[in-house]
Formats: C-alpha cells, sequence, structure tokens
C-alpha cells in the first residue's frame, strides 16, 4: 500500500510517499481501507521533530481518517467488514482506572495515530476497535476525515475552560481546524464569541462560523481591541494555541477569575508568565490535551443533525502531502487539509 512515512525530522524533503506492506488487525483490532485522511499540525511536528520528545521513526503519519471496515481480527463483534467509519485519534489501554473513568486520554499509556504508532495517512490503517465511531450520513469521506481530531479537542478544552452560556470567549486563530471547530463549539455553548484570524477574508469566514467578532491581528493589537469591545473588562475564557505570539496578550485579555486554556504552541512555547497577574486577578492557565472517546462520538451525532459542519479548506492526492505541509506552514489555508488516497 501507499503511505506517507518520515524516517528521520526535517523539511519538507522528509516527507517520504512509500510502499509499505499492508496491515494485517491483530485481536481486537480493525482494518481501514482509508477513503480520506486530515493533515494537523501534529503531522508538522512529528516531521519537524519535538526538542525532547522521541517519535518512533518511521512512522505513518495521520491523526485523522475516514473509511470502510475491509478486515477484522479475532474477537472483534462491535464493527463488521463494510462499515463506513470515523476513526477516533486516541489510543488507550481501556482498562486503568482513567480509561474506566471515561478519561482515557490520561491514560498513562495514551498515544495519538501518527504519533506513536502508524497513522492514518496511508492507503489502510489498523486500529483498536474501540477507535471507529460510524460515520455521520450527512458527511462525505473527505468531510468526515477532517473533523475528529480538532472537534475532540476544542470540545475538551471548552469544558475544561467551564465555558458557560453567556460567557464572552477569545478564539485565537480561526482559520485554523482547531480555532474553526472552537468558534462553533462556543456559539453552541451561548457564548459571545471574539475571533481572531489573519485576513479580512479569514475574518469574514470566522463570522460565517458564528464568531461575533472578528479581529484582523495582522492590522490591529487584538489585545486592545479586546479591551475596548468588552468595555475593559476582559474576556472569560481565552482559547489559545499558538504560544509566543499571542501569550502575553492572552493573559492581557482575561477578566478577573479568567480561565486561559491551551493545547499547543504553533509559535514556539517558551512563554513568560507573571504571577502577580495570576493571583492579583485570580486567573487560571490550564493544559490540555486531546479529549475523551465518548465526547467524540456525542460530537460526530451533532453533525447529523446540523449543529456543527465540518471547515475544509482543500482536498489534495495523498501524494502531495508536502504541499499540505506547506500549507499549513505558511497559513495559508481556512479550516482542514485533507488527502485521498
Amino acid at each position: 500500500m501507499q503511505a506517507v512515512v518520515v524516517r528521520e525530522h526535517g523539511g519538507l524533503d522528509k516527507l517520504l510517499f512509500e510502499d509499505r506492506p499492508l496491515p494485517v488487525p491483530g485481536p481486537g483490532e480493525v482494518r481501514v481501507a482509508v477513503r480520506a485522511c486530515g493533515v494537523n499540525h501534529l503531522d508538522v511536528w512529528v516531521r519537524r521533530g519535538v526538542p525532547g520528545h522521541t517519535f518512533p521513526l518511521p512512522l505513518v503519519l495521520g491523526s485523522d481518517g475516514a473509511g470502510v471496515v475491509d478486515a477484522l481480527g479475532p474477537g472483534v463483534t462491535t464493527v463488521k467488514e463494510g462499515d463506513e467509519v470515523v476513526i477516533l485519534p486516541g489510543v488507550s489501554c481501556g482498562v486503568c482506572d482513567a480509561c474506566q473513568d471515561g478519561d482515557d486520554n490520561l491514560c498513562r499509556t495514551y498515544s495519538i495515530l501518527g504519533e506513536k504508532r502508524d497513522g492514518t495517512c496511508a492507503e489502510a490503517v489498523v486500529v483498536p476497535a474501540a477507535n471507529v465511531a460510524p460515520k455521520p450520513k450527512s458527511l462525505k469521506f473527505m468531510q468526515a476525515a477532517s473533523i475528529a481530531l480538532v472537534f475532540q479537542t476544542a470540545d475538551a478544552m471548552l469544558r475544561r475552560a467551564r465555558l458557560r452560556e453567556g460567557d464572552t470567549i477569545l478564539v485565537h486563530a480561526a482559520g485554523s481546524g482547531v480555532g474553526s471547530a472552537a468558534v462553533q463549539l462556543a456559539k453552541l455553548r451561548g457564548a459571545f464569541v471574539l475571533a481572531t484570524a489573519g485576513s479580512p477574508e479569514k475574518c469574514a469566514d470566522a463570522r460565517s462560523l458564528g464568531a461575533d467578532v472578528a479581529i484582523d491581528y495582522q492590522k490591529e493589537d487584538f489585545a486592545a481591541r479586546v479591551r475596548e469591545l468588552t468595555d475593559k473588562r476582559g474576556v472569560d475564557v481565552v482559547f489559545e494555541h499558538v504560544g509566543e505570539a499571542t501569550f502575553a496578550g492572552s493573559m492581557r485579555s482575561l477578566a478577573r477569575g479568567g480561565r486561559l486554556v491551551t493545547c499547543g504552541a504553533t509559535t514556539g512555547g517558551n512563554v513568560q508568565l507573571s504571577l502577580h497577574q495570576v493571583f492579583f486577578k485570580n486567573l487560571e492557565v490550564i493544559g490540555n490535551t486531546m479529549g475523551r472517546k465518548g465526547d467524540l462520538r456525542r460530537l460526530l451525532r451533532l453533525f447529523d443533525q446540523g449543529r456543527l459542519r465540518p471547515v475544509l479548506d482543500r482536498v489534495l492526492p495523498l501524494g502531495q502531502a508536502a504541499e499540505a505541509h506547506r500549507l499549513l506552514e505558511a497559513r495559508q489555508t481556512f479550516g482542514k487539509v485533507v488527502l485521498e488516497p
């Protein structure tokens, strides 16, 4: 089968399009014939390498995917061959206290497809049977492949930040996959949504997803604009995943008792934090990685109900993975880039 493989860290030239053996499902596993796979910033980090983090190279990239189950391992009874499914990115043991409590993303063995085990950027992938869910009937494969990682993450972040109806939230980089998901989910929770984006076109797109106000961070100081829009009060929640370029302004944007929740650092992770600012204003800084499988299954139902929609920038052939990475790094997308085998 054809797959996108990283054998050593580096630039776009380290993305290899290779022939790989067709994987065979073991006990409790299924094989999915991949019809479409989403590209995330996680793929970029794996390809580049992350200081202090070891990836088991060579590795097939890809966390998101949708396709058709075409083989079952011994003991699998929850799905059958021919089922159209969405692949759930997070893999856990299923038996520890965290997993049994439903907090599978806190499992000590937790991993993400394409990070510690071969992922979805291939013609087929083997995953535990617990890691597939029925594809929403209203979505095409390319749409279904664009939603799992970003919506699961954004939903978990808003839950951990305790976003409530009537709260005001600042969502950074609304043109990104996780940002475009957060705008929709925050609006669904009844929040007043301020969003940042990097062009007038992206600001318009953010408003089309439900943002009440869109701030072009290329032209305006977003923190000053937030203070103006909130009559100097600030926002209840900041949805942060940009890092060094925005963190200081994000902290300044918080109201007393505000919560900043973060899942990433695409511009770097070495930020300065004033403890005086934190304790005098009763602020919270919350970290989050991924989310719970059960919540993701619930979110998938919301797509069939028309309450959420995938945000798909473009679809490219699997062999153009390098172009997908280039687009993400250059911030030339709104929503997700999807690859088709």
